[in-house]
């Protein structure tokens, strides 16, 4: 094949997989209605697919997804793409190990971005995941790089694969959509049980050597070999 045909091809299952990973917000009650959406690299070149706006997840389809480059411009598409599509090409540009992002406003996760405070380690999946607490960004505007600003200054010198912003929700990152995706689901489960935590008593913290054994054993051993 040749290397606009290997592009194309690249492009097509990228559509088929952020489609499908829509899914798992709504399986996971992580978004209401339109709000929410999954974008994910087109790796060695400057694209991303990411969800239309404001149409309905069970109107999705992989045709529909929306292809844009660095900078939030529809390269191709008949939907206007996301509204937070600069924010996530920013995000894009400034971390170049990012293969996905995502964004949710899960109820107990978004209820602490809502008091501005860091959900803190006090979970053995919180340290495994999120090498700590998972912090919480500035307040931004939506529509412009803002958001994509205060994710990149969050999570740039962060262990965290996911950031409050505040007043607003969750963003998450990963190597690729799927774990973006995984990042989403974690963080609300973290912050759900931390939340019931505090209505029973004073959570107690882990040790940061601890949670830093924690983390490297889950990031570097757990799982299957390979």
């Amino acid at each position: 094949m040749t290397a606009v045909s290997d592009v194309r091809t690249t492009i097509g299952a990228l559509r088929r997989e952020v489609c499908a990973l829509h899914a798992e917000l709504t399986r996971y009650r992580l978004v209401v209605w339109t709000a929410g959406n999954v974008s994910a690299r087109v790796p060695g070149q400057d694209l991303l697919v990411i969800k239309p706006s404001g149409v309905s997840y069970d109107d999705l389809t992989p045709e529909n997804m929306v292809v844009c480059d660095l900078e939030g411009r529809v390269v191709d598409g008949e939907h206007a793409p996301s509204s937070d599509t600069e924010a996530q090409a920013y995000v894009y540009r400034h971390l170049p190990h990012v293969g996905g992002v995502v964004h949710t406003h899960s109820t107990y996760a978004t209820a602490w971005a809502a008091r501005a405070e860091p959900v803190p380690c006090v979970l053995t999946m919180g340290a495994d995941e999120f090498g700590g607490e998972i912090p919480v960004g500035p307040f931004a505007v939506i529509g412009d790089d803002s958001i994509g600003r205060g994710i990149v200054e969050t999570l740039r010198d962060s262990r965290s694969p996911a950031v409050l912003m505040q007043n607003h929700g969750v963003f998450s990152i990963g190597k690729d959509a799927r774990a973006a995706v995984k990042a989403a689901v974690m963080c609300e489960d973290v912050a759900r049980t931390v939340h019931v935590a505090r209505q029973l008593g004073q959570p107690v913290p882990i040790a940061q050597d601890r949670v830093d054994q924690l983390f490297d054993r889950y990031q570097n051993v757990y799982g299957q070999p390979g």
